[in-house]
């Protein structure tokens, strides 16, 4: 007579599961999960360049259009008016050599050249980008005005001690700072005063592109 025992199930006769190879998942990290440094996109925003915009568009629209009319006027059969008869006299008699002649071109060119600019240029240079969240998806448009960095890289400039005044201008590439030292070694303040604007940059600024730092120290006369 023989007996046979039906196999337990695991976890159901409260002893140990049998041994299985352990497998771990790894989760792909999301948009939120990178440690690394990630690409910025942040760019400078464009001017809507309004005013230019009209004013150019006015002058071209009044000048072609009374072109226009003068030589329909004209080639209709009647009379030129003086103004017309005046300049197609004076440009039949003038060589293309003349000096009016030039000039008048050389005005045309530069005004072509500066809507051409205009165009491809974004404008707004008071303004600096600032850095935005990865995950924006180029969405987000942050900007600081060059005033407002410079003032706060003045104020951490004047928490460096033996600072007794200090003048910053920031522009797009560069930050210039020039501060008067009251004590301390000059080479001394000139190191902390690096430091200092270069955490300030770091950490309060943002900056997309930040500027190169030309940090000039002098000693205060008393």
């Amino acid at each position: 007579m023989t007996s046979s025992t039906p196999h337990a199930l695991p976890g159901h006769d409260g002893g140990p599961p049998p041994s299985q190879p352990a497998t771990t998942h790894a989760r792909a990290p999301g948009p939120a999960q990178h440690s690394g440094p990630t690409e910025d996109r942040s760019r400078r925003p464009w001017s809507a360049r309004r005013i230019p915009a009209c004013l150019a568009a006015a002058l071209i629209v009044l000048a072609a259009g009374a072109l226009l009319f003068e030589v329909v006027w004209v080639r209709t059969g009647h009379r030129a008016t003086a103004w017309w008869a005046t300049l197609t006299a004076e440009l039949a008699a003038r060589p293309l050599g003349n000096l009016w002649i030039l000039a008048g071109a050389a005005v045309a060119a530069a005004l072509g050249l500066w809507l051409v600019i205009l165009a491809l240029t974004p404008g707004l240079r008071r303004q600096l980008p600032l850095r935005v969240p990865a995950d924006g998806h180029g969405q987000t448009r942050v900007v600081l005005a060059r005033k407002g960095a410079a003032l706060l890289l003045r104020d951490a400039a004047m928490r460096v001690p033996g600072v007794s005044t200090a003048r910053v201008r920031v522009h797009r590439r560069r930050a210039t700072v020039r501060a008067s030292v009251g004590f301390r070694d000059t080479a001394d303040v000139k190191d902390d005063l690096t430091d200092a604007l270069r955490r300030a940059e770091r950490d309060q600024l943002a900056l997309a592109r930040p500027p190169r730092l030309r940090v000039r120290v002098r000693r205060s006369r008393k």
